[in-house]
């Protein structure tokens, strides 16, 4: 089976990328499943009702959120009616929405294959979060005798963070997937377990910008660091994105690639 994955969708010129560029990817890489990480799809911050359909719409079955899931006050709406939006695991009890969801591959009713996606956010230079080791440990034990594979967005700043919890999940994941950074990482492997593993898959989102913002915004912050409203760039997007092959019979990973395309907005 074949699953992509797309880095973290931003702003409008990223879900038009999505919305553009989806049909080509599907005929190209034919992936059965389709995951997204879309905390930045509303303005760069965030996600809204309007967004969220806007990109099931397209054909992503699932999106994935971090640290930036609570900006936008319709996040609350859009976990209630909407299961295939996830949320980071590692939030206290009682926040609303899940950590994890279960999508149905092929076939109908109870048949067909199911995978797992769980989201968790790093701690390394983040807010505050409880465990995201413990979390997967605790979401594994419990659905992993029901589902065929399991992948992870670990939405995190440290690279050693990330690196950690790949080796970490070696063997248990099928995939574990870097997010948050939106700057793509050239060391997608196998580790020897069995698990995909990239540090940072990167985004969707202006290509001359710096994270997705406008860049002379961000050069005067860095310069007077002085406060000032974010902008989303304008210009060509950069989809980018990871394919990853696995058996679903044994939950192991068969090949990772990366997967970039540009999109003239």
């Amino acid at each position: 089976m074949r699953l992509l994955f797309i880095g973290d969708i931003v702003g409008r010129p990223g879900r038009r990328a999505v919305a553009a560029l989806m049909p080509e990817l599907k005929r190209q890489y034919r992936p059965d499943v389709i995951v997204a990480n879309g905390e930045n799809a509303a303005g760069g911050f965030g996600l809204t009702m309007g967004a969220a359909e806007e990109l099931l719409s397209c054909g992503i079955e699932l999106i994935t959120m971090g640290n930036h899931t609570w900006d936008n006050k319709e996040i609350f709406t859009v976990l209630t009616e909407h299961s295939e939006v996830i949320r980071p695991a590692n939030y206290p009890p009682g926040a609303p929405g899940n950590g994890f969801g279960i999508i149905r591959v092929g076939g109908g009713g109870t048949s067909g294959a199911k995978i797992a996606v769980i989201n968790l956010n790093g701690r390394v230079f983040m807010d505050q979060a409880d465990d995201p080791f413990r979390a997967f440990d605790e979401i594994y034990d419990e659905i992993r005798a029901s589902v065929s594979a399991v992948f992870v967005d670990f939405h995190a700043e440290a690279t050693s963070e990330k690196v950690a919890f790949g080796w970490f999940a070696d063997g248990r994941a099928t995939g574990v997937f870097g997010t948050h950074t939106h700057v793509p990482t050239a060391d997608e492997r196998i580790l020897p377990m069995g698990t995909a593993y990239i540090t940072d898959v990167g985004m969707t989102g202006p290509l001359n910008s710096v994270l997705g913002i406008d860049t002379s915004i961000i050069i005067r912050r860095f310069r007077s660091q002085l406060p000032e409203r974010f902008e989303i760039a304008k210009g060509p997007v950069s989809l980018n994105s990871i394919i990853v092959d696995f058996d679903e019979l044994t939950g192991k990973a068969l090949a990772i690639e990366r997967v970039s395309v540009i999109f003239e907005n």
